[in-house]
């Protein structure tokens, strides 16, 4: 197999180091050193350049380097009825899990407000230290599931939203237009939907206007998601209680956004869960023996879905 990597502003030894301990079969160019476009079977994709996939005439197979494929599949150059997949690994999900049960417990045990105690030197035991929460999952996939699950072990009262029907035993799952009776009944609001058509700039006013009030809202999913200026304007209004935000309209995160000094939102650099490449190199080899051999993929993406 020819291999190319195509990942601007990322470091690629780790990837390259594990093909090639994998396999010797593997000849991996890292773009833009690529001498020869029409030789490479599958292209490994992290936020490259659009228009670039115009170049390869004999691909067989295309693959994202993480679990989100949006910057795949609005691609103008993607080539028609060529297979896209996207990793998907329990490392990335146990990572994921732990980066959301942190948020809810860091708004359900009062940590943002025992912070600021600390720095005033308040001592204030006539609180209660837990704000009794109920929490969506809004995205209910393989992330969205599994933080979920976890939750619920926890003692968490967990309800989830998919655009399609799912049946789950343990689990509340609201699906189509049922959204607004899902908001109406949590006050953490968890997104883990990818980023498709149907999805850009979900979280906005028009669903925060839905919420009740005090909701606590954390986003893992995808920057283009949420709508910035009315997560303030909602925080400011108090439909929103905070925010716990991995994900960016814009990333990095400009110094002059107004999220970065908002005393009610926590920010982290879009690491909740990040890919795992002992997980990821073999997947990406077995899928490309599937494609020579004519079996089903692994993750495939279904295109008219966006994800």
């Amino acid at each position: 197999m020819n291999l190319a990597i195509i990942a601007p502003k990322t470091d690629i030894n780790s990837w390259v180091n594990q093909f090639d301990s994998i396999s010797k079969d593997v000849n991996v160019f890292i773009w833009p050193d690529i001498p020869n476009y029409n030789i490479i079977d599958c292209v490994c994709l992290w936020k490259h350049p659009m228009g670039i996939l115009d170049k390869f005439k004999n691909l067989k197979l295309i693959y994202s380097m993480g679990a989100g494929v949006d910057h795949i599949v609005y691609d103008d150059s993607l080539p028609l009825n060529i297979p896209i997949c996207r990793i998907s690994d329990e490392k990335l999900a146990f990572s994921m899990t732990n980066y959301i049960i942190t948020a809810v417990m860091y708004y359900h045990r009062r940590l943002l407000k025992y912070t600021v105690d600390k720095k005033n030197k308040i001592w204030d035991n006539d609180t209660h230290p837990e704000i009794p929460v109920k929490i969506g999952i809004l995205g209910y996939g393989s992330l969205g599931s599994d933080a979920g699950d976890k939750l619920k072990y926890l003692g968490f009262d967990v309800i989830g939203y998919s655009l399609n029907q799912k049946k789950i035993d343990s689990t509340t799952i609201y699906y189509g237009d049922q959204i607004d009776e899902f908001l109406n009944q949590i006050n953490i609001l968890i997104c883990t939907v990818p980023y498709t058509s149907k999805t850009k700039k979900l979280l906005s006013a028009d669903l925060f206007k839905k919420l009740n009030d005090d909701t606590y809202l954390i986003n893992v999913s995808r920057g283009k998601v949420q709508n910035e200026s009315d997560i303030i304007k909602y925080l400011e209004n108090g439909k929103l209680s905070g925010a716990f935000l991995d994900v960016f309209e814009e990333e990095p995160l400009p110094i002059s956004s107004k999220l970065w000094n908002h005393e009610k939102v926590q920010i982290t650099p879009h690491n909740a869960s990040i890919t795992n490449q002992e997980a990821a190199v073999p997947q990406i080899i077995e899928n490309y023996k599937r494609v020579i051999s004519g079996k089903k993929l692994l993750n495939q993406v279904d295109i008219d879905n966006e994800y």
